[in-house]
């Protein structure tokens, strides 16, 4: 057992807390174990932070980390000690079936459990500490680790390259998006937000975002994209107004299960159905909002055992197309680091808070409880640079 480090510890509902634990150390020879620089707090981390996942009590939480190589394992030749790395929030070995056809969010080795698909510190995704600590031990770490370039320029910008620009991609991906379509996005989140904004990168004519927080349509705005605010009235009625009756080409769901009406009402059929009704004919949807196999917090029978009441006759009807599944990072992250690298991808444009790690109990309950102001927190544990 390591010296002890700091690190953001779950132990149930609510409560989280800045505890000591073992030091991150070198297990396997292909591991190597990343000193964080900066670690974000994800909307899916709140499903476990609510009790909302049968997470383990002590497990250490964050799955959206980098920092710098603080050291490597004997059976590692590419990554060296002073590399500054962005690590995808998917833990993958590299080498099975899925991982080869670039499938790494469904890797068929790395989750303990036998499942398909591993993370850091998530639920049901293997039992990997989590990066919202001083020290994080990366397993296949030549395979995992996207090396940056040196220096610490544009740290909040690729910061986001570890799970929620590459997921917000992924969104538009899924969808089927060609340059010049016409896009709406569910959730102004912050993976709805770089939905809204890898849309516009990539071409599209509009794009468009349903949400009713106020800090949060602002920032919609910043992303060149127009707000439709669902507390005002049905967002599918402000859109087809919008578009002349038209409706969209694609629609991007950034919400998941624990989506809610404008009266505040849990409804995790809602989304999906809005969007069937609002895109067009033919049209595709991509889906990376988390929905689950099982929901024992869920407000019906139906949504307990993971299923919801969706309208597949429209939906079949209208010849509409499906894309879902957590984002394979890796398939997109070297390319986005170039578009940050060269200026064209600004993603920290949503980030409004920048806190000590020490901080992260009173972050995580601010943003759990939609605070104004609370868009994005980046949590930085230590300094920027290696020591």
């Amino acid at each position: 057992m390591g010296a002890p480090m700091k690190a953001l510890v779950y132990n149930g509902a609510f409560d989280v807390a800045v505890e000591d634990v073992p030091d991150a150390t070198i297990e396997q020879p292909t591991d190597a174990v990343v000193r964080i620089t900066s670690t974000n707090i994800c909307g899916s981390d709140l499903h476990m932070y609510e009790g909302r996942t049968d997470m383990e009590t002590g497990r250490v939480l964050g799955h959206e980390n980098m920092g710098v190589v603080e050291a490597v394992g004997a059976g590692v030749d590419r990554l060296k000690v002073g590399d500054r790395v962005s690590l995808p929030f998917n833990v993958a070995c590299g080498s099975c079936e899925t991982c080869v056809e670039g499938k790494t969010g469904f890797c068929l080795r790395a989750n303990q459990a036998g499942t398909a698909g591993a993370a850091f510190g998530f639920a049901a995704m293997g039992e990997y500490a989590g990066g919202q600590a001083e020290l994080l031990r990366v397993p296949w770490a030549d395979f995992n680790a996207l090396v940056l370039p040196e220096g610490t320029d544009k740290e909040l910008d690729y910061t986001m390259l570890s799970d929620i620009f590459p997921t917000g991609w992924h969104g538009v991906q899924l969808s089927g998006f060609t340059p010049g379509d016409s896009v709406v996005v569910w959730g102004a989140g912050p993976v709805g937000l770089m939905a809204a904004h890898s849309a516009r990168i990539r071409g599209a004519a509009e794009v468009f975002v349903v949400d009713k927080q106020p800090d949060r349509l602002e920032l919609v705005r910043k992303a060149g994209a127009t707000p439709v605010d669902y507390s005002a009235g049905d967002p599918v009625q402000q859109i087809m107004e919008l578009t002349g009756g038209r409706g969209v080409d694609r629609g991007v769901e950034a919400i998941g299960y624990q989506a809610h009406d404008a009266h505040g009402e849990e409804d995790p059929s809602m989304v999906l159905n809005q969007l069937v009704g609002v895109v067009k004919a033919t049209g595709g949807i991509g889906v990376v909002g988390i929905y689950l196999p099982q929901d024992p917090g869920a407000s019906d029978d139906l949504a307990k055992q993971g299923k919801i009441a969706f309208d597949y006759g429209t939906f079949w009807f209208k010849g509409q197309t499906m894309g879902t599944g957590q984002c394979n990072v890796k398939a997109y992250n070297v390319k986005l680091r170039n578009l940050i690298t060269a200026g064209v991808a600004t993603p920290s444009f949503i980030v409004s808070h920048e806190l000590d790690l020490g901080q992260a109990a009173d972050a995580y309950q601010r943003f759990d409880r939609r605070d104004q102001g609370w868009t994005k927190v980046v949590l930085h544990p230590g300094e920027l640079t290696a020591r």
